[in-house]
């Protein structure tokens, strides 16, 4: 046999002796310090940003963020707007099927946009005249009046583009289906222990890609310093939220990484009293104290090392249509005066401080900043899922401590927090109200961008908020994983996509 032909035999030999595809390998544990709830499970009623730390492994939208692009088609492979703005027609992907292996079809679509109980709910409805499914593969959205912001909302905001099947939850109804949840996303559904996990595993079906991890499991780990351990020891490979000495601990530990992640998270504290003349809240410079008490680079530094962004606002400063605030400085000096200036040069009894369980490493350095100049509050920390549904049921008084990660623009943030009749609000102001009402309308960008700015420099000068910072999330990363998916998605906190999910040597 000649030379050549002889090395060929044992090409094509060794080759017969190795699978063609591996396929997915190995587990990646995640360290998660929010509790999971079955609500995240379900794309109709997902009340809050954390969600899509479920959604993004479960499901799959019509569009939605994806690393490169803030509207990337997914389940969609395309989309059309009329030229009088008033009809959005998608065009469904060829193959894309849900995890029980039925196709996902236009009726799906509409089904799950008619079924949609989220935070924007009544804001869609008010605006969708009626959608259409012409044939399985397309689906056509039919406005009221032109929106400019419907993509913004439909395909990136919230979780109503986010897809379930119509015959699979019909069966089982709406518990049934956060007991035992079927998508079309990368994962899928094995189990759930309520305080304790949530495990999946790969779906060899997905239409973007095969994803490269067999097994995904979020471990619920409250405690900061015990994610920390649990790293160390190699019980999981991602642990979410390390800070402030745990942070500079972990980033001196051999064989780990502190991943810092800039995000659009941007959090504050709000004045729910503020339009009651009963309330100290009511006078601006109650709410200008408060503003000065908080010594934000101070709480950067020791939290979050320096990482976060001080904007100033509640907008993110990547985000569409933001407006750079003058911000309010660190003056304890001006915020006892003006406390005086107000009728309370003893300070004042301000009860709670509502926040967010796992956000009490920033609530506890406003409480202080606040007692520090006479404004007296209490620390009053609810479970995340919990706290944001209070929060919309408007069972809070006095001061909340918000935080918002959803993306969007300008607009998408104003409308729930600042706006009558948001999910957020307890009230408004009648100028601001009227401004967004006619930004919504305007479809001009410039000036719409105008209007959104003013809006912006108003809730400045009335104090309505008092803006604390930019998320950065803080991360650490086991030696076994290549690629932890932290930081694919612009602006994203958490990992995503999960199909890109990648151990060392796999």
């Amino acid at each position: 046999m000649k030379p050549f032909a002889t090395w060929l035999v044992l090409l094509l030999a060794i080759g017969a002796a190795l699978p063609a595809d591996a396929g997915p390998e190995g587990q990646v544990t995640w360290a998660v310090h929010v509790t999971l709830v079955p609500a995240w499970f379900e794309p109709g009623e997902a009340p809050i940003g954390t969600a899509f730390m479920v959604l993004y492994a479960l499901h799959d939208a019509l569009v939605k963020p994806m690393p490169g692009a803030l509207m990337a088609p997914s389940l969609a492979e395309s989309w059309s707007v009329s030229p009088d703005g008033l009809v959005y027609e998608f065009v469904l992907r060829k193959g894309a099927r849900f995890h029980n292996g039925e196709p996902v079809s236009a009726e799906d679509v509409k089904f799950s946009f008619e079924r949609y109980r989220g935070v924007d709910h009544k804001l869609l409805k008010d605006t969708v005249a009626a959608v259409d499914v012409p044939d399985p593969s397309r689906v056509r959205f039919r406005l009221k009046r032109p929106w400019p912001d419907f993509m913004t909302f439909y395909g990136g905001a919230g979780a109503a583009g986010w897809i379930v099947p119509k015959s699979y939850v019909e069966k089982v109804g709406g518990e049934g289906f956060k007991k035992a949840p079927i998508g079309a996303g990368p994962y899928k559904f094995v189990s759930f222990t309520p305080g304790v996990e949530l495990v999946l595993e790969a779906f060899d079906g997905y239409w973007r890609k095969t994803p490269h991890v067999k097994r995904v499991v979020l471990k619920v780990v409250p405690d900061e310093a015990t994610r920390l351990i649990a790293l160390r020891r190699g019980e999981v490979d991602v642990a979410y939220a390390i800070r402030g000495p745990l942070a500079e601990d972990l980033r001196r530990t051999p064989g780990l990484a502190l991943k810092p992640v800039e995000t659009q998270i941007t959090s504050w504290v709000y004045f729910a009293d503020q339009w009651d003349p009963k309330s100290p809240w009511h006078d601006r410079r109650v709410r200008l104290a408060a503003n000065h008490a908080i010594d934000r680079q101070a709480m950067n530094q020791a939290e979050l090392l320096g990482f976060a962004k001080l904007t100033g606002s509640i907008i993110p400063s990547s985000f569409e249509f933001y407006w750079q605030s003058p911000g309010y400085a660190h003056d304890a000096v001006k915020a006892g005066q003006l406390l005086r200036d107000a009728g309370h040069p003893k300070g004042f009894d301000a009860g709670d401080y509502f926040c967010d369980a796992a956000s009490t490493y920033l609530g506890e350095p406003v409480v202080n900043s606040l007692n520090a100049v006479g404004i007296r509050v209490r620390l009053r920390p609810i479970e995340r899922a919990a706290f944001y549904q209070g929060w919309a049921d408007k069972k809070y008084k006095n001061l909340i401590q918000g935080g918002n990660s959803r993306f969007g623009n300008a607009a998408t943030r104003i409308e729930h927090l600042l706006v009558g009749g948001g999910t957020y609000a307890h009230g408004s102001y009648a100028d601001v109200d009227g401004l967004f009402r006619e930004q919504a309308r305007e479809l001009d960008p410039k000036r719409r961008e105008a209007t959104l700015h003013r809006i912006q420099q108003l809730v400045y000068d009335k104090a309505i908020v008092a803006p604390i910072w930019q998320l950065a999330g803080l991360n650490g990363i086991g030696p076994r994983v290549e690629e932890s998916g932290l930081g694919l998605i612009a602006g994203y906190v958490f990992s995503a996509p999960y199909e890109d999910v990648k151990l060392k040597g796999k």
